[in-house]
């Protein structure tokens, strides 16, 4: 960044922008991990992937040309469901980059041991996951002036989300096993390794994966009851003994 006077931002994008031009480098180590599960650490800055070419790019090469399978993994902080106008933000970047990117997608709510760090969700956690009728988001606006100024705005982008009909999250607490590994088994249906011509021979696990397996509730049931709706520890309290 020293050398060509980017900042943090502009260092990613260039960075991004270099590698599609060198993408012989690329092909070059990915060939050496053949046969391998391979896990891309992606930036975390929103516009590679919401309108910025050069990820496209990059993902289409490695799918149509390498025959590779991908699948994303888009990771939000959960607790961004405490507040309504940053849940709807989150879904309109997470539907921007599935159109853009046009590649298997799983959403996930992270860090769901903090889903409620500031504040109580106003729904259960399934009007998350599902992303369910946003409209009754709007009655959550009427509180604030702001967004009560705003609400015909509000309800334009609530229409495009809900006419898309395509987000949806799954839910992640990474200290616990059974999360872990719904999220992993989700991953692995996206992008085909499940279907593998070594599991074909068991029709019936193959059913079952491609038909999901779980109940919605059993994927959020843990999630539910340990983390929302709880009295918030009284941190100062805690300091004091």
């Amino acid at each position: 960044m020293d050398s060509v006077g980017f900042g943090p931002n502009g260092g990613l994008i260039f960075c991004i922008e270099y590698l599609e031009k060198n993408l012989d480098w690329l092909k070059e180590r990915l060939a050496k991990l053949e046969g391998h599960y391979l896990l891309f650490d992606c930036p975390g800055q929103v516009e590679l992937y919401t309108h910025h070419d050069s990820m496209r790019n990059i993902f289409s090469k490695l799918t149509v040309d390498w025959k590779h399978r991908l699948a994303v993994v888009h990771l939000v902080d959960s607790h961004y469901c405490s507040d309504p106008g940053k849940f709807i933000s989150v879904l309109l970047t997470s539907l921007s980059t599935m159109i853009h990117i046009e590649l298997p997608f799983v959403n996930v709510l992270s860090k769901a041991d903090l889903i409620e760090k500031f504040g109580r969700i106003p729904f259960n956690l399934d009007f998350f996951t599902e992303v369910q009728d946003l409209s009754f988001l709007l009655e959550h606006f009427s509180e604030d002036p702001f967004f009560q100024k705003y609400r015909k705005l509000n309800e334009a982008l609530i229409s495009v989300i809900e006419d898309y009909s395509l987000v949806s999250f799954e839910v992640l607490h990474v200290e616990d096993k059974e999360s872990m590994l719904r999220l992993m088994k989700s991953v692995d249906r996206s992008n085909g390794y499940n279907f593998q011509s070594k599991e074909e021979s068991n029709f019936q696990l193959l059913m079952s994966m491609a038909a999901g397996g779980d109940f919605e509730y059993d994927k959020i049931a843990k999630i539910q009851e340990n983390f929302i709706g709880k009295k918030e520890p009284d941190y100062q309290a805690e300091m004091d003994s």
